[in-house]
């Protein structure tokens, strides 16, 4: 699964908001592809918190 698959948008519109700096959390760019760290997509979705008591 690809970060673009969770976040529900297709690969070519992915690749374009990661060129333009416009995709959702940082990426970083290796050859001719980019790359997301898992990390950030937990935090945007909000998993991995200790829920609040």
């Amino acid at each position: 699964m690809t970060a673009a698959d969770l976040l529900g948008i297709k690969r070519t519109k992915a690749y374009t908001l990661a060129r333009n700096g416009a995709f959702p959390v940082p990426t970083v760019r290796i050859g001719r592809s980019y790359r997301v760290a898992v990390a950030s997509i937990v935090e945007l979705f909000g998993l991995g918190r200790e829920p609040r008591t």
